[in-house]
């Protein structure tokens, strides 16, 4: 399995958030991991930036915001470019998954947690 540079956007500090075991889990397995949220903190060495990070080599944008609040990232995220787009449980987006399709990036529904499990991500 090769490195994928990940975004995990909606990225929280409390343990108890599967955001933040996801950014724990992707570090454990080798992934380049930054993380967004509404509030920084730190997870597993990792900062949780409340900016937007100016690196744009982003394989994989991991979402743990509700369709709500994802419009904010909507452009962010767009023009980042990333491979793929992975909504989580609860975050599914029929609007910006259109667009994200129309841009040629690549959507998943599923749950980045048990991809890392059974090695598909």
């Amino acid at each position: 399995m090769s490195s994928k540079n990940t975004l995990v956007v909606g990225a929280s500090p409390k343990p108890s958030r599967y955001s933040n075991q996801a950014v724990s889990r992707l570090a454990e397995n080798g992934h380049t991991v930054y993380a967004v949220g509404l509030r920084e903190g730190v997870i597993s060495g990792i900062s949780i930036s409340k900016t937007w990070p100016a690196r744009k080599e982003i394989d994989t944008v991991t979402l743990y915001l509700n369709p709500k609040h994802q419009e904010d990232y909507y452009q962010g995220i767009l023009e980042l470019n990333p491979k793929r787009v992975i909504f989580n449980p609860g975050t599914e987006n029929p609007e910006f998954q259109t667009q994200l399709t129309q841009a040629g990036i690549e959507v998943e529904i599923a749950c980045t947690l048990v991809m890392l499990s059974i090695g598909n991500y």
